[in-house]
């Protein structure tokens, strides 16, 4: 299979099942689609399941840019155990006593609150962050721990959705009882989920680890609009959705002329070249015509903003806005288009 065999350029969400990984799904989109260049937007653990963007083909270039969105999830926080992944898959490395409040739901509901904020995170050790081209994963599965750095991450939103007690596998922990949070956050790009549930519990003095993780949704892609592997294969390129509506950019419609220079790769004088915004966020607002859902945006263009370009309903083009110049400058150049999926 050659690279690009398929003549396909567009993005799908797929709802990732637990127990397979982010490169295991990309392998069965190449399978499925004919398609070597194939990517994800956001690695997704073995574990933890659901929305995960793929891109195929020249869309792949996308990746990059999609990734840069914040992320919600749906996570299972036990307490009782700590594993050495800070999740279900790892192996138990201590075990402690539950404390009766992490019980109580009233201060588990403020506790959880209180997390909304910026916040200095120390990734896991199993983590894809590379250091010195190594992955930190890598190295620690051949025993070798690398110092990974704290980042900045911010929690938008937290919310406490129930507190369950459950009996604790014997063979697993060596407390009698785990409490467990079920919590939606609303993240920053780049927070690991499990390091919020290690870090609750040494908050709370007990170990903790992630239980169960759903991504519910990246940027303006939900979980409603990703399909199953199984249904992507019956559906092929009609699963495509909209990468201008994902990106979340304002948009600039162009003319055959500007399209040709586009496809060269040439800045455009940002003179009458109008940016459009969406009037609502919904999936159903813009699918099929070019500028349904969409009014001509009053605010003048930001430096160094991001614009999509779009012409004959697909998206051309990422350009960045250079003021000093008054031009758009290409950051990213598709010369066939991706599809917006309504055009299929």
């Amino acid at each position: 299979m050659k690279r690009g065999a398929s003549g396909l350029s567009l993005v799908v969400g797929v709802d990732k099942p637990a127990g397979m990984s982010s490169h295991d799904v990309v392998n069965r989109c190449r399978a499925l689609f004919g398609e070597k260049r194939v990517g994800h937007a956001g690695t997704l653990d073995p574990l933890a399941s659901g929305v995960l963007p793929v891109c195929i083909g020249p869309a792949t270039r996308l990746a990059a840019f999609l990734t840069e969105h914040d992320k919600h999830y749906r996570v299972s926080i036990a307490f009782g155990a700590a594993t050495d992944t800070d999740d279900a898959a790892g192996t138990v490395t201590r075990t402690g006593v539950v404390p009766a409040k992490a019980l109580d739901r009233r201060f588990a509901e403020e506790f959880v609150a209180g997390l909304v904020g910026k916040h200095r995170q120390m990734p896991p050790v199993y983590s894809a962050i590379k250091v010195g081209g190594v992955k930190a994963c890598d190295a620690a599965r051949k025993g070798r721990i690398i110092d990974l750095a704290p980042r900045d991450i911010e929690v938008y939103d937290a919310r406490l959705e129930g507190v369950q007690v459950a009996e604790a596998p014997s063979d697993a922990v060596d407390a009698t009882v785990q409490a467990v949070w079920d919590v939606s956050f609303h993240v920053s790009k780049g927070t690991y989920i499990r390091s919020l549930a290690r870090d609750v519990g040494v908050a709370l003095g007990c170990p903790a680890h992630v239980a169960a993780l759903r991504r519910t949704r990246v940027g303006g892609l939900g979980l409603d609009e990703c399909v199953s592997l199984e249904a992507l294969a019956r559906l092929h390129e009609q699963a495509a959705l909209d990468p201008v509506r994902m990106l979340g950019l304002r948009i600039a419609f162009l003319d055959e002329a500007r399209r040709a220079a586009v496809a060269n790769g040439a800045a455009l004088d940002a003179a009458g070249v109008a940016l459009f915004e969406r009037r609502r966020a919904s999936a159903d607002a813009e699918l099929c015509a070019c500028t349904a859902g969409m009014r001509e945006s009053c605010e003048l263009p930001r430096d160094g903003e991001l614009v999509s370009l779009v012409a004959g309903n697909r998206l051309v083009g990422l350009y960045e806005y250079d003021r000093e110049g008054g031009r758009y400058r290409p950051r990213c150049v598709f010369q066939t288009g991706v599809s917006r999926g309504g055009d299929l």
